[in-house]
C-alpha cells in the first residue's frame, strides 16, 4: 500500500479494535482498484468517543469513520443528520463530514441483512417474521424488513420496555402489523432471526426453542464468531435451514463505499462480491460461501 500526502484517511473506532476485519477488506479493495485511501483502526474509550469524533473531523483529510462496538449507540449527540435506519435504531456504524461541514450518520446492518436474504433466496413478501433481540442491530434489521411487505413482524426482547419502545418507533415508519410477544416462541413464523449475543459462548442458552420451529422456517443468526453457533448446530440437527451472519457483513461493503462517496468502486464491488467473500474468508469455507447447515452437515 502506497500512502502519501494525498491519501484520504478513514478511521474505524472501537473499544477494543484488535478483532476488526474491516481494514483487511477495505484496504485491499482500495489497493486493487487504485483508490488513494486508507482505513486505520483507532482504539477509543467510550467516554472519549464523542470528543474524538468532533476533533477528528477538524483534520481536512479525514473523510469518514467506521463505527463498531461499543460506540454504535453513543454518537447521536454529534450528528446533524442520520438516515432512517440509524434514527429508528438509535445507532450508527458510519459517520461522514459533508461538504457543508455537517456530520451525518448511517446504519447499514438492516440493509446488509435484507440483501443477505436476497442472496440466500429467502422471500420477505407475505412472510411472518420473528426477531429475537431489540438492540441496535435487531431494530435496524426490523426497519429494513418492514419496508418489504411482510405479513407481520414480532419483536421480542428479554427487556419488555425495550421491545415496546422499538415497536413504537417501527410503527411510525411502516404500516406492517408489529407485535411484542411475551416469549421468543418461534412457532408459526416463516423467518426467525437471532439478533442477540446468545451463542458467542458455547455455554449460552439458545435464544429460542428450536423444537418449536416450523419445519420450513428459515433461521438466521447474525453472530459472526464461534461458528457454527449453538443455534446453527441445533437447527442442523433438526434439518432446519440456517445461515450465519457473515453475508450480512459482506453485503454492507458496497453501502459503506457509497456512503463515503466512492460510487464507482461501490458499483464494481456490488456487481461481484466474490472478491469480498474471499478477503473475509481467511481460508474458512464457512465464511467464504455460507450455506444452509442442514445441507452442509
Amino acid at each position: 500500500m502506497h500512502i502519501s500526502g494525498t491519501t484520504r484517511v478513514f478511521l474505524i473506532l472501537g473499544d477494543p479494535v484488535a478483532q476488526v476485519r474491516a481494514p483487511e477488506v477495505f484496504n485491499a479493495l482500495f489497493a486493487q482498484h487504485g483508490v488513494d485511501a486508507v482505513l486505520v483502526p483507532v482504539h477509543v474509550a467510550s467516554a472519549d468517543v464523542a470528543a474524538f469524533v468532533r476533533s477528528s473531523f477538524k483534520a481536512r483529510n479525514i473523510d469518514g469513520l467506521w463505527v463498531t462496538i461499543p460506540h454504535k449507540t453513543t454518537l447521536a449527540g454529534v450528528l446533524d443528520h442520520c438516515d432512517l435506519s440509524g434514527s429508528t435504531a438509535e445507532a450508527v456504524n458510519a459517520v461522514r463530514r459533508n461538504a457543508d461541514g455537517s456530520v451525518e450518520g448511517a446504519l447499514f446492518d438492516g440493509i446488509g441483512f435484507a440483501k443477505s436474504l436476497d442472496h440466500f433466496g429467502i422471500a420477505c413478501r407475505g412472510a411472518r417474521v420473528l426477531i429475537v433481540g431489540a438492540g441496535g442491530a435487531g431494530v435496524a434489521i426490523a426497519t429494513a424488513l418492514v419496508q418489504r411487505a411482510l405479513a407481520e413482524l414480532a419483536i421480542f426482547d428479554t427487556d419488555p420496555a425495550r421491545s415496546t419502545a422499538a415497536a413504537e418507533r417501527l410503527r411510525s415508519v411502516s404500516g406492517v402489523p408489529i407485535s411484542t410477544p411475551h416469549s421468543a416462541d418461534p412457532a408459526g413464523h416463516d423467518i426467525v432471526i437471532n439478533a442477540t449475543p446468545l451463542g458467542l459462548d458455547d455455554s449460552d442458552p439458545l435464544p429460542f426453542d428450536v423444537r418449536r420451529l416450523d419445519g420450513n422456517a428459515a433461521v438466521l443468526d447474525i453472530l459472526m464468531k464461534n461458528q457454527p453457533t449453538p443455534l446453527l448446530r441445533a437447527c442442523a440437527a433438526r434439518g432446519i435451514t440456517a445461515h450465519p451472519g457473515y453475508e450480512m457483513m459482506i453485503q454492507q461493503v458496497p453501502e459503506y463505499l457509497r456512503f463515503f462517496g466512492l460510487d464507482e468502486l461501490a458499483r464494481t464491488v456490488q456487481a461481484d462480491l466474490a472478491p469480498v467473500r474471499a478477503l473475509m474468508s481467511d481460508g474458512d469455507e464457512k465464511i467464504a460461501t455460507p450455506t444452509p447447515l442442514a445441507n452442509a452437515a
